[in-house]
């Protein structure tokens, strides 16, 4: 493909996903490449640069436009909203390095490149000609952040206005390639021998002890140790949480937002095969595709169940079970639907499809999910709740609510957690404050996806 019809196809692509908000830029770009069989690895490679460039620098991309009058208004509305075509050319600049001449010779109205430059695209190049990179000492926190306000103002509650800004920056970067051991199938130096003999570089994760992590991106669904389920891609802050839950074998274990069972694998490493782990959604088909990967990774004990909401008739039946005063479960985690503003550095797109509006549906819907996994839990026995999200919001101002309400949970000193299961497994030291009740990791702090952690005991009276 030439130039311009990587650029053409980058536009189109970026067209879509600002007409549907459904789609995440991951499946629209999967899609147009089935559709685009002549376009090369490298083809696609270079158009998703394009696209996820502009997804993560939307912020100050639009910040440049406004400030150098780039954009045309529209002549129906009156309003100046950029185009995807607008966005493309400034990232190509100050994302890529380009110049007017490049924009010229790319964009000339041949046969699938772009039309030819407009005399205002022009002169939006020609003043972004001596600016080197995005970041420029004016820039409000929102172009700093690359997100929008309602999202930036959370991020300066939550931070600090000094903070916020590293903060934010981190999650402009790629996130890497995690790895999570599986211990039914082999140790870490085992799987790190496998993968190395098969041409992969990568190292050991710094807190999580059952991860490795590759120091550069490399097909991994091709590799024997990924064929024989020893290893599994899984960020190092998701393997925290998941080992936080301290499941153990011969438990009864219930992950009640399991969604494709990347956790509800880990924990049934953990319990070694033994004991009951049941994994709950209201997506029946995310659950059909936990099937695969239970079975490559030799996982035999996760009853899968399809829940019509959080309020199905399973969770009264199984909370109100003969045995266990009650309730049946010695861990529930609960892997909380949320904004997902944790996976901003692999889903981008997502701060632009998220409005304020379904913060507070989440909200609503988290809060349910607490109020009915709860009656799950036996006493003696730790409900886990885990969003991989930094909104205050979604998790301290949860966690704080549900206590109020339910006078039988307490919070864990989560130093005491760390210290049962991942420090005694030979991980690194919690990151969390001393006599913290929860834990927080971030991109900038601990190089992994934002997560939030907190352990719920439920009291034996």
């Amino acid at each position: 493909m030439t130039p311009g019809a990587r650029l053409s196809a980058a536009i189109d692509i970026l067209d879509r996903l600002a007409r549907d908000h459904t789609a995440p830029a991951d499946k629209v770009m999967a899609d147009w490449g089935r559709g685009n069989r002549y376009a090369g690895s490298k083809d696609r490679q270079a158009i998703a640069g394009i696209v996820y460039g502009v997804l993560r620098r939307r912020g100050q991309i639009d910040w440049w436009l406004e400030r150098v009058q780039g954009v045309e208004p529209n002549a129906e509305t009156g309003s100046r909203a950029p185009t995807a075509r607008d966005r493309v050319l400034v990232w190509l600049q100050l994302g890529e390095g380009w110049r007017l001449t490049d924009l010229e010779k790319a964009c000339d109205g041949e046969r699938f490149a772009p039309d030819r430059l407009k005399m205002r695209e022009k002169r939006v190049a020609i003043e972004l000609t001596d600016q080197r990179g995005f970041n420029l000492g004016c820039q409000p926190l929102s172009a700093l952040a690359n997100a929008p306000e309602w999202l930036a103002d959370r991020f300066a509650k939550v931070y600090g206005p000094d903070d916020a800004p590293r903060q934010a920056a981190a999650y402009l970067n790629e996130a890497p390639v995690d790895l999570r051991v599986n211990s039914l199938k082999g140790d870490r130096q085992a799987a790190k021998a496998a993968l190395a003999a098969e041409g992969l570089n990568l190292r050991e994760t710094g807190l999580s002890p059952i991860g490795l992590r590759l120091n550069e991106r490399a097909p991994l669904s091709g590799t024997q140790a990924f064929k024989d389920g020893l290893v599994e891609p899984q960020d190092e802050g998701s393997q925290l949480a998941s080992l936080l839950v301290d499941a153990k074998p011969g438990m009864r274990v219930v992950d009640f937002c399991a969604g494709a069972g990347g956790k509800a694998l880990a924990l049934a490493a953990q319990m070694n095969n033994t004991g009951r782990l049941v994994a709950c959604d209201t997506s029946e088909a995310r659950l059909k595709r936990a099937a695969q990967r239970l079975k490559r990774a030799g996982v035999f004990i996760v009853e899968r169940r399809p829940l019509s909401s959080e309020r199905d008739k399973w969770v009264k039946r199984a909370a109100t079970a003969k045995g266990g005063k009650g309730s049946l479960f010695d861990r529930v985690l609960i892997d909380a639907p949320c904004t997902g503003t944790g996976t901003w550095r692999r889903n981008p797109d997502q701060k632009w499809k998220t409005a304020e509006r379904d913060l507070f549906r989440l909200l609503e819907i988290q809060q349910q999910i607490l109020d009915s996994a709860a009656r799950l839990v036996t006493p003696g026995g730790r409900l886990i709740y885990v969003t991989c999200s930094w909104l205050a919001e979604e998790n301290e101002n949860q966690i704080t609510q549900f206590l109020g309400a339910r006078p039988d949970f307490f919070p864990y000193p989560i130093h005491d957690v760390w210290d049962e299961t991942v420090g005694a497994q030979g991980g690194g030291d919690c990151p969390a404050a001393p006599g913290g009740t929860s834990l927080r990791v971030t991109p900038a702090d601990q190089g992994v996806d934002g997560f939030f952690v907190a352990v719920l005991g439920r009291k034996l009276g």
